[in-house]
């Protein structure tokens, strides 16, 4: 047995030694192979990733391949891609390889059917317009579907959503303007005003995101401004963020029925959690609007708050009824498709580079509840209650299905 003495040299010893680096192990990070096809449902002309945002994912080390033409209807051509650093493809097959499918609209039937088992797909889910089946066909697959609309952000905000109703209010103000002119046969009027003459009356219904920045566009062309709607919350806060006093009333059908007569334009921007929207206007009360006045229903997708209303397209996005011309398009994004994907792709990018970073989907979800919050099916799993509900489809929770791997 040794000493203290000779134990304590040996230490000595031991630690003048070369030792062993002892290094952070770090995540292993994933190369991604990404689709773009070409969107083909009705009137989407948006796509789901810019040029400068492909650039940034090949610059990462990621692949990306797009359908030839993805991006024409937003005004980008194949060889802005290829230079970016995509691959061009001339069948959606090929495209449909990739492990992660990046859309805008949700995939038809026809699509899911080139679809790879174990795949991801990212794309709208617009429970309203899916057939029976659909996610029977995505849970045969065996696929993780994300519905980007219900990606949160850290702030818990649905950062799509959000995205897509600042363009559908400010747009919404300069659609109105449009058919106010006689261009499109309206009563000739500006929206807005000028020195010496009353200024255009401009009533919006809902106080939320599209609320919110109809009232600043109308307000920039120097409109007479009311809003209203039944949450005093969102109506304080939109004097708040917009920082000047307009109008603000609850929705009380003889209050609204007053304004809605000297309206010029009536913006429809209420939303409804589920279901469908309430209608809040009453054929009645549209009867009494001005002849030549302007309805803008951007609540049609869940049904339309004004009971006159009826779904149109952007190619032919009006009808009159009573006098009153209805604009009724459910997509208003994409009549600024350029736009609009940007803001789609200033969301992905960053994502799928955070799916990158932290070596594939499935890394990425455990670590991100914003994103996971969008999973509706994770592995060919329904993890959805409400779609489960819905469908009659047995489910499981996402974070408990995290848990246990």
């Amino acid at each position: 047995m040794k000493t203290s003495k000779e134990l304590l040299a040996s230490l000595s010893q031991t630690a003048l030694m070369p030792q062993e680096e002892m290094l952070e192990v770090g995540r292993k990070k994933g190369r991604l192979f990404i689709g773009i096809p070409k969107e083909i449902s009705f009137q989407e002309n948006r796509v789901a990733l810019v040029p400068d945002a492909v650039a940034l994912l090949v610059n990462n080390g990621h692949r990306i391949i797009v359908e030839t033409n993805a991006g024409k209807m937003a005004n980008f051509q194949d060889h802005d891609y290829s230079e970016a650093g995509a691959q061009i493809v001339y069948t959606p097959e090929e495209v449909y390889k990739a492990d992660i499918i990046l859309k805008v609209a949700p995939p038809s039937p026809q699509e899911i059917e080139m679809m790879q088992q174990r795949q991801t797909l990212i794309s709208a889910l617009q429970l309203t317009v899916q057939p029976e089946d659909f996610l029977k066909q995505l849970i045969s697959k065996r696929i993780t579907a994300i519905a980007f609309d219900w990606i949160k952000d850290i702030d818990g905000i649905y950062t799509v959503i959000r995205s897509m109703g600042e363009i559908a209010g400010g747009t919404s103000i300069l659609i109105a303007a449009e058919y106010l002119s006689n261009v499109n046969n309206g009563q000739g009027a500006i929206l807005g005003g000028i020195s010496g003459i009353s200024p255009t009356e401009v009533v919006i219904l809902g106080a939320g995101t599209v609320g919110e920045f109809a009232t600043r566009a109308a307000l920039g062309l120097g409109a007479s401004v009311k809003v209203f709607d039944n949450n005093i919350y969102r109506l304080r806060r939109l004097q708040s963020d917009i920082g000047t006093r307009v109008f603000t009333s609850v929705i009380q059908p003889r209050v609204l029925a007053k304004h809605l007569k000297t309206a010029d334009v009536v913006i429809g921007a209420i939303r409804a959690q589920h279901g469908r929207t309430p209608l809040v206007v009453s054929e009645e009360m549209v009867s009494e609007m001005k002849v030549g006045s302007v309805i803008i229903d951007v609540s049609i997708d869940q049904g339309g708050c004004f009971e006159t209303s009826e779904v149109t397209n952007h190619t032919k996005p009006v009808f009159r009824k009573h006098g009153v011309i209805h604009y009724c398009v459910p997509n208003i994004a994409s009549r600024v498709s350029r736009t609009a994907s940007y803001a789609l792709s200033t969301i992905f990018a960053p994502i799928l580079l955070n799916i990158g970073e932290e070596g594939g989907v499935e890394n990425m979800l455990r670590r991100d509840a914003g994103v996971r919050n969008g999973v509706y099916i994770y592995n060919g799993t329904l993890t959805n209650e409400v779609l489960g509900k819905m469908f009659e489809l047995p489910y499981k929770d996402i974070n408990l299905l995290m848990a246990a791997m």
